[in-house]
């Protein structure tokens, strides 16, 4: 298994990435609400097609867990250093709270 950090900032942000081979924009964005927190888009980055959104960040889980059939080979999983459980903040996104890429193929 191949990990790869995504490096986020704790601002809103739309960015190009590659997973596992395929270009997708990825959007990350602070929803400010009771219970609210990170949420993720992905696009496909050719034709700027939304594929899903609003994948709430959800410590320790694959957030395309239920998404096979969209295809992404391989995992996005959040989590924060020193709190394996606890959820990233508007202040600690891509400081203590990371997002990471683990994947079977290789690098």
């Amino acid at each position: 298994m191949t990990t790869f950090l995504i490096p986020l900032k704790n601002v809103p942000q739309s960015f190009e990435i590659s997973l596992a081979g395929v270009p997708y924009l990825m959007t990350v964005k602070w929803n400010d609400a009771f219970e609210g927190g990170w949420v993720l888009d992905l696009a496909d980055a050719i034709n700027n097609l939304p594929i899903v959104a609003g994948i709430p960040f959800v410590t320790g889980a694959n957030l395309l867990d239920g998404l096979e059939y969209l295809g992404i080979n391989g995992q996005l999983i959040i989590y924060t250093d020193g709190d394996q459980t606890a959820v990233p903040t508007l202040e600690n996104l891509g400081i203590e709270g990371n997002l990471y890429f683990l994947t079977d193929e290789a690098a």
